[in-house]
């Protein structure tokens, strides 16, 4: 009788010895002449074990070091209908997805009523330390029972429930790779990257919540997201939850204009810039066609000009004065009300600090000063405060009713976080808020702008040697684009779209020669159950005794 196969946990990979019958296993599983043993990719070991399963291979499991836990959490709220939805759609999907929610949307609460669903050892992963605080902040009132630990920021806590930033994370992902049976990516859309993307890989949690506002990347590694955390499962846009979960709202557009000086150097700069591009075939309105612009500019004297010109042009519509005498009348009119003020540049930031008073909030901010200002506008010593990018994400931001928007970036991510600070309900009844986006007409601003709103596709244009032209006539305000398209239906698989693996007959002078395809996997979640009752049945039926959690 043959040894039984063991699977263990080596340095963010698997070893499988000896070999098992059958040949579920081969798809998942390449030679490794070092150790004459059989490794496979971490994030393979659930469907790994299901293809065991499926074939009645006996086996054992030293591979995890995870284990149920007890979370009786110590408050509860009445979750909204679209927390329970989205709940309802990852459980479906073998708790195994991604799950997009507008800023202000309750996604930590929905990750606690995941953990609760799924109580096993977990970790989170977050992108900034503000944000690694309150989710610490936030589960350790939630679970007092278990403790909370903290990886990153000079903290190397080793918890059944562990926070970590990004980078703290991939540094430490071979370590924590068979820890944690869950795991919930916070910002995902962070995740995509060469370096993230090894928190994932090299990680065999069963179980993984993605949460994110705006999944999309511009260098479309979003589509990785499938392969790293599951399919999206569930989404909803601050549009589908006006007036229920998050407050109504209004978006109102203020187009100004430069005045005559402005207006003069501002197209002599542009034409300036145009007249470079057409000289050297450059088309900008994509990534790659301003990278071909950076690597030009540098290479001759006209170049340089031409990057001056468009700097300096970009600096007159973002703070033209005309902004300014808005701002004035904009303050005036909602006093005293709580005012957030978004710009794109640190300059304007400090020069309206300096012009108006108002508290400032830039990436040179000291912590412990952007502590006191939030704090001190959150008890309403301080109506208003101005930043450049630091409230876009990963600060908790004091509930507020109106937002202006002096400029910005193209991003439509960058522009529904904005957007997503003054949507909280907060104790207000009946809270209408405000975003008011002043553009400069007839400069780049206005495409900016469609960009952000998803009004506009991002084309390359041929540029022209005259003035710039004007942008399009304002169409009707969409909150994201494509809002009105039909969300993808929730897909109860694991592992959909992953990429094709070195089989174990290859060679190993083949393998480098092999690309890892993606593929669709239409294979439904077995409903077996599986060893310590490990995975659970696929189902949408409520926790309370129909899964196969310990509790």
């Amino acid at each position: 009788m043959g040894r039984i196969p063991t699977i263990t946990f080596d340095r963010g990979t698997l070893l499988l010895h000896p070999p098992p019958r059958g040949k579920g296993w081969i798809d998942f599983a390449t030679w490794d002449e070092r150790v004459e043993k059989f490794r496979v990719r971490a994030i393979d070991y659930r469907p790994l074990i299901e293809a065991l399963k499926a074939e009645g291979t006996e086996f054992i499991d030293e591979a995890k070091g995870f284990g149920p836990l007890e979370l009786v959490p110590s408050f509860e709220m009445p979750p909204y209908q679209h927390q329970e939805e989205a709940l309802t759609a990852w459980k479906q999907a073998g708790r195994w997805g991604v799950v997009v929610l507008p800023t202000a949307a309750g996604k930590t609460y929905l990750a606690q009523l995941a953990m609760q669903a799924t109580p096993r050892t977990t970790l989170i992963v977050v992108p900034t330390l503000d944000l690694m605080h309150q989710w610490y902040a936030h589960l350790a009132a939630a679970f007092p029972d278990v403790e909370v630990g903290l990886l990153g920021g000079g903290s190397r806590d080793k918890s059944p429930i562990l926070v970590a930033t990004y980078d703290s994370a991939a540094i430490h992902a071979e370590a924590l790779g068979n820890r944690y049976a869950s795991i919930v990516f916070d910002e995902c859309h962070h995740l995509p990257t060469d370096f993230n993307r090894a928190i994932a890989e090299y990680s065999i949690a069963p179980y993984r919540l993605g949460l994110t506002a705006t999944p999309e990347r511009s260098d479309g590694k979003h589509a990785d997201l499938t392969q790293l955390i599951g399919p999206e499962v569930y989404r909803k846009t601050a549009e589908d939850l006006a007036g229920g979960a998050l407050a109504e709202h209004e978006i109102v557009q203020i187009k100004v204009k430069l005045s005559k000086l402005e207006r003069d150097r501002y197209d002599r700069l542009i034409k300036t810039r145009n007249e470079f591009l057409q000289q050297s075939h450059i088309a900008l309105g994509s990534l790659q066609g301003w990278q071909h612009f950076v690597q030009a500019s540098a290479r001759s004297p006209a170049g340089r000009r031409a990057m001056l010109a468009h700097r300096e042009a970009k600096e007159i519509a973002l703070g033209t004065d005309g902004k300014m005498r808005i701002l004035a009348d904009l303050l005036a009119q909602h006093s005293p009300e709580r005012i957030l003020i978004f710009t794109a540049d640190n300059a304007t930031v400090y020069r309206i600090s300096q012009d108006f008073l108002i508290p400032a909030l830039t990436h040179q901010t000291p912590v412990k000063e952007r502590h006191e200002i939030l704090t001190r506008f959150k008890e309403g010593i301080y109506k208003t405060i101005i930043a450049s990018h630091v409230l876009n994400e990963g600060v908790d931001v004091p509930d507020a009713r109106v937002a202006i928007l002096l400029s910005g970036t193209g991003s439509t991510r960058e522009y529904i976080q904005r957007l997503g600070r003054i949507l909280r309900k907060g104790t207000q009844k009946n809270k209408r808020a405000i975003l008011y986006e002043v553009v400069a007409e007839d400069t780049a601003e206005e495409g900016t702008s469609q960009r952000r709103r998803g009004l506009a596709k991002t084309t390359p244009q041929t540029p022209k040697t005259g003035p710039e032209t004007p942008g399009s006539k304002p169409q009707p305000l969409k909150l994201l684009p494509g809002s009105s398209s039909p969300n993808p239906a929730p897909t109860p698989i694991y592992g959909v779209g992953k990429a094709s693996r070195k089989k174990a007959a290859e060679r190993a002078s083949e393998w480098g020669e092999k690309q890892r395809k993606s593929s669709e996997h239409s294979e439904q979640v077995s409903s077996q159950d599986y060893p310590e009752n490990e995975f659970p049945k696929n189902t949408s039926e409520s926790d309370e005794g129909s899964d196969n959690y310990p509790r």
